[in-house]
């Protein structure tokens, strides 16, 4: 038998060492992706290789046994599995099926409005990166009993560089901290270096960490493996071409009834209990006695193939696996979100691919849909298996996924599982009490009354603060949250105040130019009459700014109002039933200083997922990360009031965050530092940018004009410059990595900074950030290939008594 690696392995140099078993599990391909040349290709998952159903489940199903034995029966009873889409939700299943008494979920990329995110994670290298985990129930990561929470199983089909895993365990341990993990994978093919991170990890957070793989490898890859990789999918598909064209199928598919049980989920996207894997397996010989009764048996049947969809596996899955013990000759696969190329050589583990439009209204838009090795195949029957909110038009209509099915199989039948609808469980509570009205200047912030409606509670007596280390080492052990406390002060200098000064009498003019144009393009394109709503504190000044524009330009008065957003925790849900109740939600226009790498973007959009009416897309001033449409710049310039913290923001703190402080019918909460008063430049700053709204009129004109026509959409070049940046200098973790001015100011004033990357020849624009490094002591490196002026890296695995990237001790702000 010829390798099925072995094309891509003679032309790049790719090469898989390790246990005798990978050549049998693993093949390769190469990505149409640009993060990522080479893809391994698992002939046991059941995604791109149409593989026996009894063999993809019953190594999973081994995994789980594995861990079981781990663990010992009562830790086995505590235990919680975690699936990633959408590869690995069926191996979850299997691996859960193992275990035998674990729940299960598995990530989604599908939101869901009544179903509030428990969290979300970064998959770097994938085409599509947010995970979404939406249980049904909200304790399901709290499951163990008096003793605590039990361990959590993490599934994978691979595990390569560690970074998912370790995405996902720093924002599961900051959110429900447990002391044991166990990493499950059909292959562990991590570096020595990155099997050093997660025992890192371990030893941060005191957490033992466990990892349980069918085989043990690397992949050796040549230092320009990914443009050679490029190139070489470009000169196959300039000699290749997709062998099927777009036609309406001959025969309608034949549609099978299931008979799926009522109220059973259709997998684990909202959570699948022991209970519902009992009423599965005991419904499972009537659905497939259905299947072969509408195929017209065994023998009019044929070969056939289960395709399962996406991130629906299991169901197909043990659909397949009960046809194969009736006595079918069954394989099993799936169709998938990445795009692979196909090339027909034994040697190379995607021989075919058929492509077609996504068919289930996908939350990221419209793209193309792919299923691999099923043309070519010697399949007989194609049984498709989707959910009922895939069986749309779209799935039917000429050139969709059964017309592309039909040229490559005699016969087609579908099977629609129904799509489960969750009913969120919540704890027993009061009715909602009505919610306070918004805080106003000069009770609360230095702004005028009518500039902002504050949607926090005043924590201002509360004690918050604490020195800068003290938080970071918290924060990267997983102890705390951010936003659970707040650095001190930044008590800035003389010599800091007149470069401060100095920015702004250089820049209002740019400034005031943003602000009319970002203010224009959301008149004209999202609301008439639109509520501002910033999100607290960068966005504020902004959205101040954005109502003065209004009045002044057009006599119109805004509502302006100020909510929290946490990273990783969410908006503040308090304050979005506030402004439900009192604005039309479809007005609302959520505003922000500027964008980094467009973390709070996607956190947005998240967060929204749950409060239907509400448009998740932000109108920042400056968009160096295209990561918005709606913006008055994609310049990387200083922005003078990312100088300084409440000084510039009506002398409010950044937000908090904390169980005992914020209750579920509370506001988040933030402070109002009225002792620096002396030193507050809030309305100062908001006077010299309006002062200069005149001169800018027509040129706000001429680039509204402009922008009006241009192509705007989001390229999230900043996100990938971010990744980039991550691994080049060895961190690993995007949250680490603060791209642009403002960005890299924060990591000065609040943060334990490790080094400051600068674009060579930045100018002015960097003059308070060479100042705030000089004081901390941090290096500034001189660089010609940044797309931002500035970077900021926070320092990696921060202890007290940690040194910089230049070998010294880290000193305090």
């Amino acid at each position: 038998m010829v390798w099925t690696g072995t094309w891509v392995s003679d032309r790049l140099g790719i090469e898989l060492a390790g246990d005798d078993e990978l050549r049998g599990l693993l093949g390769l391909a190469l990505r149409r992706n640009p993060k990522r040349a080479h893809l391994l290709v698992s002939g046991v998952l059941g995604k791109h290789v149409p593989q026996l159903p009894s063999v993809v489940h019953g190594h999973g199903v081994t995994l789980g046994r594995r861990v079981r034995a781990l663990l010992g029966p009562e830790e086995a009873a505590r235990a919680v599995v975690l699936g990633y889409a959408e590869t690995a939700t069926a191996l979850g299943h299997a691996v859960a099926d193992g275990l035998e008494t674990a729940p299960y979920l598995h990530s989604t990329r599908r939101p869901v409005a009544s179903v509030p995110s428990a969290g979300g994670f970064e998959e770097s290298h994938s085409h599509a990166t947010s995970h979404l985990l939406l249980p049904e129930d909200p304790a399901f990561f709290d499951r163990g009993g008096e003793a605590g929470r039990g361990p959590l199983v993490l599934v994978d089909d691979e595990f390569s560089t560690g970074n998912t895993v370790l995405n996902t365990l720093r924002d599961l341990h900051a959110r429900h901290p447990r002391d044991h993990y166990v990493i499950v994978a059909l292959v562990d093919m991590r570096a020595p270096g990155d099997a050093g991170r997660l025992a890192a990890f371990a030893e941060e957070t005191g957490a033992r960490v466990d990892v349980v793989a069918h085989a043990r490898g690397t992949v050796r890859l040549p230092e320009d493996v990914l443009a050679r990789g490029l190139r070489l999918v470009e000169e196959q598909d300039g000699r290749t071409a997709d062998p099927l064209v777009p036609c309406a199928p001959a025969v309608a598919p034949v549609r099978l009834e299931l008979g799926w049980p009522a109220g059973l989920p259709d997998g684990g996207r909202h959570g699948f209990t022991p209970d519902h894997r009992a009423r599965l397996r005991e419904a499972l010989p009537a659905m497939a006695a259905r299947i072969v009764d509408g195929l017209g048996g065994p023998e009019q049947a044929g070969r056939v193939l289960v395709l399962g969809f996406e991130e629906l596996m299991y169901a197909p899955l043990v659909l397949a696996g009960a046809l194969e013990e009736a006595g079918l000759d069954v394989r099993f696969s799936t169709t998938t979100r990445s795009p692979v190329l196909a090339v027909d050589d034994p040697g190379y583990a995607i021989r075919t691919r058929l492509a077609f439009p996504a068919h289930d209204d996908p939350a990221d838009g419209p793209g193309e849909r792919y299923a691999y090795n099923v043309a070519g195949g010697g399949f007989d029957t194609v049984l498709a298996v989707v959910d009922s909110a895939a069986d749309t038009p779209a799935l039917h209509a000429p050139g969709g996924l059964l017309a592309q099915l039909a040229t490559a199989a005699p016969r087609v039948a579908l099977a629609v599982v129904p799509a489960h609808t969750p009913v969120p469980r919540t704890p027993d509570r009061q009715e909602s009490p009505v919610l306070p009205a918004p805080l106003r200047g000069p009770d609360f912030s230095s702004y005028e009354p009518d500039d902002v409606g504050w949607l926090l509670q005043d924590l201002s007596a509360v004690r918050l603060e604490a020195p800068v280390e003290e938080r970071e080492e918290a924060v990267q052990r997983g102890g705390a949250h951010y936003a659970e406390s707040l650095p001190v002060e930044y008590q800035p200098t003389e010599e800091y105040q007149e470069l401060y000064r100095d920015a702004l009498a250089g820049s209002a003019a740019r400034i005031a130019r943003a602000v009319g144009t970002v203010t224009e393009l959301v008149l004209a394109e999202r609301s008439p009459r639109p509520v501002l709503v910033s999100l607290a504190r960068a966005g504020t000044p902004v959205g101040v700014l954005m109502r003065r524009w209004a009045r002044h330009r057009h006599g119109t008065e805004l509502p302006h109002y100020a909510v929290s957003i946490v990273r990783g925790r969410g908006i503040d849900a308090n304050a979005l039933r506030w402004l439900a109740a009192h604005h039309d939600p479809a007005d609302v226009v959520f505003v922000d200083g500027w964008t980094g790498k467009g973390a709070i973007t996607r956190e947005l959009a998240d967060a929204l997922a749950g409060f239907p009416g509400f448009d998740p897309e932000i109108a920042v001033l400056a968009d160096p990360g295209s990561c918005v449409r709606t913006y008055g710049t994609r310049e990387d310039f200083l922005i003078p009031s990312a100088c300084l913290n409440s000084t510039v923001s009506g002398l409010i703190s950044r937000t908090v965050l904390r169980d005992d402080l914020v209750g579920p019918h509370d506001y988040h909460g933030a402070k109002f530092y009225r002792e620096l008063s002396g030193s507050d430049v809030s309305r100062d700053f908001v006077a010299a940018v309006e002062a200069r709204f005149d001169e800018v009129a027509d040129a706000v004109d001429q680039q509204v004009k402009e922008a009006a026509s241009a192509d705007r959409a989001p390229t999230w070049e900043g996100w990938a410059a971010v990744e980039r940046i991550s691994e080049e200098q060895g961190i690993h973790d995007v949250n680490l990595v603060k791209p642009g001015v403002g960005e890299t100011t924060r990591v000065l004033l609040r943060r334990v900074p490790w080094k400051i990357l600068a674009r060579r020849g930045a100018g002015a624009d960097l003059a308070h950030i060479r100042l705030l490094a000089e004081q901390r002591g941090v290096p500034v490196e001189e660089r010609d290939d940044l797309p931002y002026t500035c970077v900021g890296l926070i320092h990696p695995r921060y202890t007290r008594g940690a040194t910089g990237a230049d070998g010294k001790a880290v000193g305090s702000a």
